[in-house]
């Protein structure tokens, strides 16, 4: 079996769905759950953590192809540890584990790592690039690292991967898929004794940048100084040559700048 997480997301004060929906990481593991198993010969089951609305974005994993879909039932607020353990508890002796590398509401993308930990498997998360060979038994995944460095893996056992949104664009339901979907069974489980937190949300500000006072005593020089970018002077010029005489200049113009030898 191959399994799939998908974090339903509502913006903050939002009265109803309309706004509300998947990230596009999350899409992408869609799309490499399905083809995962299409290679493997094997289902995928779709699994979210939230209230009702969030068995649309399990109605359209199903209409794309996937085999089944659970909705773990909860209130806003619930830790990433208790989400993990939730999913973990659903998503059993899976495969493979597909998850979105960070939310679309500012998540901290620690629940993919929870879940390795609690299904005690491989982790190979902040994925940007894939290739699953022909049947699917092994993984080529290139990982982001700090300072602009790449990591190349091959996974060919269980684990638990998050992907980013670029990895892979999800494919479009066919209609007979999607009207199928709106009558299709969605498992439903509650999660007992949650740890609900509540937690007052406000949009991000950013700290204000404190600068200097501009200087000069005229404002003309004031203006002038707070417009200054700073960049290096212009080395332009015009000049009137014939044909002949303005190629040579250019060349000799760019033999001084350096960029011919």
């Amino acid at each position: 079996m191959i399994a799939v997480c998908l974090k339903w997301v509502q913006p903050h004060g939002a009265a109803d769905d309309r706004f509300a929906g998947i990230s596009a990481a999350d899409q992408s593991a869609l799309e490499l759950a399905l083809r995962t198993a299409e290679a493997r010969g094997d289902d995928v089951v779709a699994i979210t953590v939230g209230p009702v609305g969030a068995e649309r974005a399990l109605r359209d994993a199903l209409a794309c192809g996937a085999s089944r879909a659970v909705r773990i039932a909860t209130e806003p607020g619930v830790s990433s540890l208790r989400t993990a353990s939730a999913l973990a508890d659903e998503i059993g002796a899976a495969d493979v584990v597909w998850c979105g590398d960070y939310s679309a509401d500012r998540g901290s993308g620690s629940v993919p790592a929870f879940l390795a930990a609690r299904l005690d498997i491989d982790q190979a998360l902040g994925l940007i690039d894939l290739e699953i060979n022909g049947n699917g038994s092994q993984i080529r995944a290139v990982r982001r690292l700090d300072g602009g460095r790449r990591e190349v893996l091959s996974i060919n056992g269980r684990a638990v991967l998050s992907v980013e949104g670029s990895t892979a664009r999800l494919r479009r339901a066919p209609l007979r898929s999607v009207i199928a979907a709106d009558t299709a069974q969605i498992d439903v489980r509650i999660l007992d004794s949650p740890d609900v937190t509540t937690v007052d949300l406000v949009a991000y500000r950013p700290r204000a940048r404190v600068l200097p006072a501009p200087a000069g005593a005229q404002a003309l020089d004031r203006v002038r100084a707070l417009t200054d970018t700073g960049a290096a002077p212009s080395r332009t010029e015009t000049v009137v040559l014939e044909p002949d005489a303005a190629a040579r200049r250019i060349l000799d113009t760019l033999r001084d700048w350096g960029y011919l030898t």
